[in-house]
């Protein structure tokens, strides 16, 4: 039992000692014996203060089995097959709450797959976190901070960094150090978000917390950017101008899954001829033919929205445009 130190008249959150004999009830004869509390957590070779995220081991990265139903992690086209890095001998490297696999050519990942909590997010501060590459692999293998150094390119984040702060404390800020890896980064202009619509497309896994009756508060996300062979090329880098995005959920037990992708046109016809990113919504189908990114059957069974036929119609102007059900 522990002693708590006393201010005031009341318990403190201070621990004087360690119980361990005796009662005290007040008469003279009465004793209630303790030591002192780090005397015990040596000889017990334990300690109460939590592990430097650092020190925290890696968590096993996407759950395939996050939702009841398993997802498994998407496979790419047997043509890509020799594009990718490899760890270990695997081409999915797994960090905490997420797992990738990174291309080769391009040095950005193909596709991130990671899990949401909704019901412990935790709120942690992203300050005196650094970028860096990821040690496990060939520095030469990850697109590091060379490429964004005086000019408007952002660093960013393919998982978003509030998604994975979830779980214990110390798994929580794990993540939090783990989103930071160059792995998980793509270039970006600085103007991004401010383009697609305000910032819809960082708003996609909050909108569906907000608009659907998610079971367990649990959601798995899959995201990447889409490689084009006419991609510009900055700093000797081809810099992505597409990105997609798939949110599975389950609501009321039945599985389902909502496509987006942000770009400046839908199809290779450019028929809006737009200046600015938008965000559409999409099909798995539609996914899979500009990426080469192929999706389990559990996922294609809960794509059933019908998008509409014309493009326009498919235009996010915001959240509320969304068709979830």
């Amino acid at each position: 039992m522990a002693v708590l130190k006393q201010g005031n008249g009341r318990p403190t959150p201070v621990m004087a000692g360690v119980h361990f004999g005796g009662e005290g009830t007040g008469d003279p004869d009465e004793h209630a014996l303790a030591c002192m509390s780090t005397s015990v957590f040596e000889k017990l070779e334990i300690s109460l203060a939590p592990p430097a995220p650092e020190d925290v081991q890696a968590v096993a990265g996407y759950d395939a089995g996050f939702l009841g139903e398993r997802i498994e992690a998407p496979q790419l086209d047997p043509a890509l097959a020799s594009d990718v890095v490899r760890l270990d001998g695997s081409e999915i490297i797994s960090y905490t709450h997420f797992s990738l696999t990174l291309s080769k050519k391009r040095r950005f990942p193909h596709w991130v797959g990671w899990n949401v909590d909704g019901g412990s997010l935790k709120k942690l501060p992203r300050t005196n976190i650094p970028f860096l590459k990821d040690k496990r692999l060939p520095a030469a293998a990850q697109v590091g901070n060379e490429l964004y150094e005086a000019n408007r390119l952002d660093r960013g984040h393919i998982v978003r960094r509030a998604d994975l702060l979830w779980g214990s404390l110390p798994e929580a800020e794990k993540a939090n150090r783990d989103s930071f890896f160059y792995t998980n980064i793509t270039p970006q202009m600085d103007d991004f978000n401010q383009s697609s619509k305000n910032g819809l497309w960082g708003q996609l896994e909050d909108a569906v917390f907000a608009d659907v009756e998610v079971d367990d508060l649990k959601v798995s996300v899959f995201g990447g950017p889409v490689f084009q062979d006419d991609d510009r090329t900055f700093r000797s880098v081809r810099i992505p101008r597409e990105f997609w995005k798939v949110i599975a959920f389950t609501e009321r037990g039945e599985l389902k899954a909502r496509t987006f992708l942000l770009t400046q046109n839908l199809d290779q016809l450019e028929a809006l001829e737009l200046d600015e990113f938008r965000v559409f919504q999409a099909t798995l189908a539609e996914i899979e033919t500009r990426t080469r990114v192929l999706f389990p059957a559990a996922l294609h069974k809960g794509d059933t929205l019908q998008v509409p036929e014309a493009v326009a119609d498919r235009v996010l102007d915001s959240l509320t445009d969304i068709q979830w059900a």
